[in-house]
């Protein structure tokens, strides 16, 4: 391709608007082009490296087995509302109305495709003897992002590979889920990214195993606890925390018990202003919260300088439904306005649940479930009684492991992939069943598995850019090789260059030639803009001594090959780079900032 037959409209500044490297840069490269907030067109160049992202993707799935199919983007919200998630997803479900005739058609734009997929299987999947089958499709998916931002990496239109496997037995679902994990990490690898598998949540998705394929990255919106000595990794909404003993004096077991004392706090009733209030500390408080778990109230104790873990909170109570009690609920069950509640003195009496960190804790200071009033020289037992004890809270760096004597750093991350047991959620829902062998009708158990094909070519640049741009492996790269006659008016370059560019497309290489008539400094700056691999420098001085300047783009220096035998000598250096990546891996962990 040449350089001045396509369209690479590059920028010269930071556009207006673009906060993260990976945003700055596909705009400044010309790979994508803002259409409104959350909707981007892709241009040449960020076209050519999704389709090979998705061309990773695609053959790796077909090597473990699964079954491509297309899904429409276009769902019937019936189905929605058959598996509970018109409520589940609220506004990022994008749904609307049409009129065909007389009726109004209610529809969705499908967020994601489990729905779909598993009524499809309910319709032509009857018998033992058609599973095992995985059926995976690369489409577009939307979602009502009521923040769009940092480019591509959170947007109301995305690609996504979705993948549903389907088993008669756990047993077999466990070696579905292996095969599309091994199946992850063999793709991430080719795609050069340096990736974490971490435990997760499994949210709105549902199922009760999932794991992240996170990118640590600086600017990533998702928090990763990990611990380098066990290589433990989880998110941070499902991170387990190991039991802290460093909570200071006052919290020890053998502290001399105050009196319980009830303190006047007008208007305080944030733990920073009852701190300042009370000359106290964060971690001396109990902070008292009132959850509404399937519908009854429950009262979640944690220290006040700890976040609760509401993903935590609902598996410890074996609850299906979890949200903060509205504030006619708190004051019915504490006798006080939000902000003032306390585990001592409740106006009702109800299942109390505290994390681990509270059990040590003496002399704290507590609401008094009365407006604008503290408690002081609270204990556990004396005072009040807690039912049960368990990890509720959010990890935090420098936590203690969970799974052995080291601790949890935490860091940004940006998630590219996530798997799921699902179990029998949408088959119980969407009567998708099997006969076995003993004509005994089961439902059928799966797993889903999703890969954000935009997020890899963000992630990947997040991890892989310098001053100057984007530092692409070859096996992203929208080319391969950048041909750069640096005399595009003088015929004897101009005829190396194109000869060059024939025999390296003859030899299925992807190269640009940039035939444009400008300065040197030009096309180098693009060059490390776009990030092409390979840069190839073709000037009259370096061709009367018969030789071709090229230059790896992650390499500081360049170096000289004769201009005789160039292409096959290009060309190898490409495909020994697409075999092992070899010279892109050694300088990312250069680039990349470890967990």
């Amino acid at each position: 391709m040449r350089w001045t037959k396509t369209l690479i409209p590059t920028m010269k500044e930071t556009p207006e608007g673009a906060e993260i490297p990976s945003h700055v840069l596909m705009l400044r490269a010309g790979m994508v082009g803002q259409v409104m907030a959350g909707a981007y067109t892709y241009l040449p160049l960020g076209l050519r490296s999704l389709r090979k992202a998705e061309a990773i993707v695609r053959r790796e799935m077909d090597s473990a087995g699964a079954v491509e199919l297309l899904m429409p983007a276009l769902t019937p919200i019936s189905l929605w509302e058959r598996t509970g998630r018109v409520e589940a997803f609220g506004d990022v479900l994008l749904q609307f109305s049409v009129r065909r005739q007389n009726p109004q058609v209610h529809m969705a734009l499908g967020p994601t495709h489990e729905e779909v997929i598993t009524d499809l299987v309910s319709r032509h999947v009857s018998s033992y003897r058609q599973l095992p089958i995985t059926l995976y499709q690369i489409q577009t998916k939307f979602r009502n992002e009521e923040r769009p931002r940092f480019g591509v990496l959170r947007t109301s239109e995305f690609l996504m590979k979705d993948a549903y496997s389907f088993d008669t037995s756990i047993e077999a679902l466990n070696e579905s889920y292996e095969k599309m994990y091994a199946a992850y990490c063999r793709i991430f690898d080719q795609c050069g990214l340096d990736y974490l598998p971490v435990e997760a949540e499994s949210g709105p998705i549902g199922g009760d195993v999932s794991h992240e394929f996170m990118i640590p990255a600086e600017n990533g919106e998702d928090s990763v606890a990990h611990c380098t000595a066990c290589g433990y990794a989880a998110n941070l909404e499902r991170a387990d925390v190991g039991i802290d003993s460093g909570i200071g004096s006052d919290a020890a077991p053998n502290a001399v018990l105050q009196s319980i004392e009830k303190v006047d706090t007008p208007g305080a009733s944030t733990i920073e202003q009852v701190c300042d209030f009370l000359k106290c500390k964060p971690q001396q408080m109990i902070k008292t919260l009132i959850y509404s778990a399937d519908g009854k109230p429950v009262a979640v104790l944690v220290r006040g300088d700890h976040e609760a873990n509401e993903g935590k909170i609902r598996r410890a109570l074996d609850a299906n439904s979890l949200e903060l009690a509205t504030a006619e609920v708190i004051e019915k069950v504490t006798g006080a306005p939000v902000g003032f509640a306390g585990p001592s003195g409740m106006k009702e009496k109800i299942p109390i649940l505290a994390d681990r960190d509270i059990e040590p804790m003496r002399n704290s200071v507590t609401g008094a479930n009365q407006a604008d009033t503290h408690l002081t020289g609270v204990n556990l037992k004396r005072d009040f009684e807690v039912d049960t004890f368990a990890d509720l809270r959010n990890a935090r760096d420098g936590d203690p492991c969970p799974r052995c004597g080291g601790w949890l750093a935490l860091r940004h991350a940006i998630e590219v992939g996530h798997v799921f047991k699902l179990g029998t959620k949408y088959s119980k829902a969407l009567a998708a069943r099997f006969l076995d062998d003993n004509e005994q009708l089961h439902d059928i158990i799966m797993g889903c598995y999703g890969i954000g094909i935009n997020r890899i070519l963000a992630g990947l640049i997040e991890i892989s850019h310098d001053e100057n741009g984007i530092i692409w492996p070859v096996s992203l790269a929208p080319y391969e090789v950048l041909l750069e006659p640096l005399k595009v008016t003088d015929t004897e370059t101009m005829k190396v260059a194109d000869r060059l560019h024939d025999e390296l497309i003859e030899a299925s290489i992807d190269v640009l030639l940039d035939d444009r008539d400008v300065r040197a400094g030009v096309k180098f700056k693009d060059a490390d803009l776009l990030g092409i691999p390979l840069r190839v420098v073709i000037g009259p001085r370096g061709l009367k001594q018969g030789q071709l300047e090229i230059k790896w783009r992650w390499d500081k220096e360049p170096e000289m090959i004769d201009s005789d035998g160039a292409a096959e000598a290009i060309a190898g250096l490409i495909r020994t780079e697409r075999s092992d990546a070899a010279r892109f891996g050694s300088t990312l962990a250069v680039r990349t900032p470890r967990l």
